[in-house]
């Protein structure tokens, strides 16, 4: 069977169906007969639970600290709490009720609990306490904790996914995302462009495909589930010459990002979290041009506190080993929704309440990341660069919160570095003042995805318009260029990290500009250092 899809990443991929289990840990109270039999169900999904949980400890104690993997033991341990485990065997045997929803119903209990208590410690266990039980019903209901249930790689098939499902992922256990909806420019297309796998969006794939062999052709955009002999053959082939190709381009590590006429070009990568630092290296790209520190607030039922923050930029900083890692503060809003943010619904969420809106208007959230970051300083070669701006008057409103964070800091006498300060270029206005937003900042980074979107009226997340979505039309390309220019007249060094950056149609142009830097998925950067390599050859 042969299904069309639209591709948003080249490549090939062959292996299992799994269906993303995302909406299937629905709790139905049901009435049973047998409840040793159903507390026996709950006390193997306990352990398995706990099993999770130290897995979960040793992989962020690697990834992101002590700090921030403290919380999974402390999950351990509320999982083993006595009071819990009674209540929930309680509703089990006394109501004779599955154990799903004797879970549910004491996770909500004890949730309502601390909840109301006067102790901030105590209040702050409540989301653990949601945490724990969602695990437990996940478990239960045979969901993955990550809505992966299988141990070997495989192809996943989903009707979308959001920022904050992707984020969660075992990323080492996906070949390939086909989703049924979903644009060409959504975060599932950026994330599969950043793991450096084949994706397809608006794949009508059948419902029925769970657990059998798939190819996706990332290249034609399509999905062939249960193919004959001769096609898996035929690309099983295409796969290792693709798998060759990759071996060739590793030969380009170490060397230089110049072209044959001597322009030199920084090209650094686009990070999503401190996982993807490995990749980043790997490619041996120059340094981290878009560190979305979004995703940091993405994976948590709350508010990550300044120290989770400062381990985890620290962590990059460090690993960077003095190359440059340009963060970007919170980008929460529109596509990327964070439930304990209670943003509510809007008409219009791309130009809605969003970005640096949401941080000038909530300054403590602000100034807990920037604290943070300027901590983090102190431990490498960061910067920091503040999206969705249309105004001077935001940027003279970042500098001064700037100001009073790092006088904290001095008073506190806690170490930090002077670090650069930059703008994203993702709106017409911006574009229209840039010559101004020059003279008080070190740096641009454009953002050609909003760009486009905002400068085309198209919204870049429905799928019905991805016709009408064109990068390449004159006015982003002429507004590029404008940009540039009024960048270096004011003093900055201007770079893109838009998906646009990594197009290799428009290399050359890019470089004819005058960019100084490109940013781009750690997949693409060899690549990309290939085509800067061959320009000017004669």
């Amino acid at each position: 069977m042969e299904i069309k899809g639209k591709s948003v990443f080249k490549g090939i991929a062959i292996g299992k169906i799994e269906i993303y289990n995302k909406g299937n840990k629905t709790v139905v109270r049901r009435s049973i007969e047998d409840s040793a039999a159903e507390v026996e169900r709950f006390e193997q999904a306990k352990q398995e639970a706990g099993t999770q949980l130290a897995a979960l400890y040793e992989k962020a104690l690697k990834e992101v600290g002590e700090v921030n993997a403290a919380i999974f033991e402390v999950h351990q341990m509320m999982l083993e709490d006595q009071d819990f485990i009674d209540a929930i065997i309680g509703i089990i045997e006394n109501q004779k009720v599955n154990a799903e929803y004797a879970v549910a119903q004491t996770g909500d209990n004890f949730a309502e609990m601390f909840a109301a208590m006067d102790d901030d410690y105590m209040r702050a266990r409540s989301a653990d306490i949601k945490d724990i039980s969602e695990r437990l019903v996940g478990i239960l209901c045979g969901v993955g904790a990550d809505g992966i249930r299988s141990e070997e790689p495989i192809i996943l098939l989903a009707d979308d996914l959001a920022p904050s499902e992707t984020v969660q992922l075992d990323k080492s256990k996906v070949l390939s995302f086909v989703t049924r909806h979903g644009s060409a420019n959504s975060h599932t297309a950026i994330l599969a462009r950043t793991m450096n796998i084949p994706a397809l969006v608006s794949a009508d794939y059948p419902d029925d495909a769970e657990g059998k062999t798939a190819i996706v052709d990332g290249y034609e955009g399509i999905l062939i589930i249960d193919p004959p002999v001769s096609v898996l053959e035929e690309y099983t082939s295409r796969l290792n010459k693709d798998l060759e190709e990759k071996a060739l381009l590793q030969e380009l590590k170490g060397k230089e990002n110049v072209t044959a006429d001597g322009r030199k070009i920084n090209l650094y990568a686009n990070i999503g979290g401190v996982s993807d630092v490995a990749s980043v290296l790997a490619n041996d790209a120059s340094g981290i041009g878009l560190f979305r520190s979004e995703f940091l607030y993405l994976g948590t039922d709350d508010y990550p506190t300044e120290e989770q923050q400062f381990l985890a930029y620290r962590n990059v900083a460090e690993t960077m080993a003095g190359k440059k890692v340009i963060i970007r503060t919170l980008d929460i809003g529109a596509d990327k929704q964070v439930d304990y943010f209670n943003l509510g619904n809007e008409d219009n969420p791309a130009m809605g309440y969003r970005a640096i809106r949401i941080c000038l208007d909530r300054p403590e959230i602000f100034k807990t990341q920037l604290r943070a970051i300027y901590r983090a300083s102190y431990y490498g070669n960061l910067a920091i660069m503040f999206p969705m701006i249309i105004s001077m008057s935001e940027v003279k409103r970042i500098k001064e919160i700037v100001e009073e964070v790092k006088a904290s800091l001095r008073e506190e006498e806690i170490p930090f570095k002077e670090i650069e300060l930059g703008v994203m270029i993702e709106t017409p206005a911006a574009v229209m003042i840039s010559e101004d937003l020059a003279k008080e900042v070190d740096f641009f980074s454009i953002g050609t995805n909003d760009l486009t979107q905002y400068t085309l009226a198209i919204d870049r997340q429905n799928a019905k318009l991805d016709s009408f979505y064109d990068s390449h039309h004159p006015a982003i390309l002429k507004m590029l260029k404008m940009v540039v220019d009024n960048g270096h007249k004011g003093g900055c060094w201007v770079g893109i990290c838009g998906e646009l950056g990594a197009d290799l149609t428009l290399t050359e142009e890019f470089v004819n500009m005058g960019f100084d830097e490109l940013s781009v998925s750690p997949s693409m950067v060899l690549r990309v250092r290939d085509k800067i390599r061959k320009i000017g050859a004669k």
